[in-house]
């Protein structure tokens, strides 16, 4: 009996080899029977968008943008919470203060405080030469307080560029803007009316701020009058030259002994003040 059930079982799956009847099941014979198979072509996989990155300056086309900044490397934890603080605290007209820019400027205050090569009250200004002279790109911080004194424009050395600042130099007579830290100094009142000298803090690269008579001072290039009908501050021979309307207060509130952090796009920059870069 059971020989015949295997010649007729061997048979049926020949006649279904052949056409005759459908094909053999698979071993599987205790499973219930799932639907016909069919043939799904491969989906090709969904196109994934990534958001454009938020624009630093919106109203302005690409090409003034100032780059992606990393941050600043070897800085401790500690102290970057501390930025990130102080940024938040600053409020809505920080919102153009790069971070890795703040990051760099609060840093080296902090070491040449450690240092006391400064001294007064705690303030510090920060201009980032990176964002073209249309846009306001100094911010003066009261640093104790947590809070923005002022937010203005300023102008770059016509030795550096016309509408944005590209190249920097502590030469004599170079007309560029030098960068890095520098300790305010006295005020004196010269042909701009009140001014404020500047002591560059990093040697080769602003050190020469006192023979190259680099000052805070104010200018009706940088004139709001002016922005309007060109479209961009004028140029200094190197000094950050300040609005009329706001030269008196911003050099008043940089007392002797404050700080300025000039940033700019340099990649041969350097300064004893900041970690040291890998």
């Amino acid at each position: 009996m059971r020989s015949t059930t295997t010649i007729l079982g061997l048979g049926l799956c020949l006649l279904g080899a052949l056409g005759v009847l459908p094909a053999c099941q698979s071993s599987d014979a205790g499973q219930p029977a799932g639907p016909p198979s069919t043939r799904i072509s491969a989906r090709p996989p969904l196109a994934t968008t990534q958001p454009a990155p938020a624009k630093l300056l919106p109203g302005l086309p690409d090409s003034l943008q100032p780059a992606v900044l990393a941050p600043l490397p070897g800085l401790p934890d500690s102290t970057r919470a501390e930025v990130q603080r102080l940024h938040a605290a600053l409020g809505p007209e920080a919102a153009t203060l790069r971070p890795a820019v703040l990051e760099r400027a609060y840093a080296g205050y902090q070491r040449l405080r450690r240092a006391r090569q400064l001294r007064g009250p705690r303030v510090l200004a920060v201009a980032d030469m990176e964002l073209p002279s249309s846009e306001p790109r100094l911010w003066v911080i009261d640093v104790r307080n947590s809070r923005l004194l002022h937010h203005s424009h300023v102008t770059h050395g016509r030795g550096s560029g016309g509408l944005r600042a590209r190249r920097f130099s502590d030469r004599l007579k170079s007309a560029c803007t030098a960068l890095g830290f520098y300790r305010t100094g006295d005020t004196y009142r010269g042909k701009h009316g009140l001014s404020r000298r500047l002591h560059g803090l990093d040697r080769g690269q602003n050190g020469h701020a006192s023979s190259r008579y680099v000052v805070l001072h104010a200018a009706d290039y940088a004139s709001a009058d002016y922005l309007a009908r060109n479209g961009q501050l004028g140029n200094s021979r190197g000094c950050p030259a300040l609005p009329p309307a706001q030269y008196r207060a911003i050099i008043n509130s940089l007392d002797e002994g404050s700080c300025l952090f000039i940033y700019g796009p340099d990649a041969a920059y350097a300064s004893a003040w900041l970690p040291a870069m890998p």
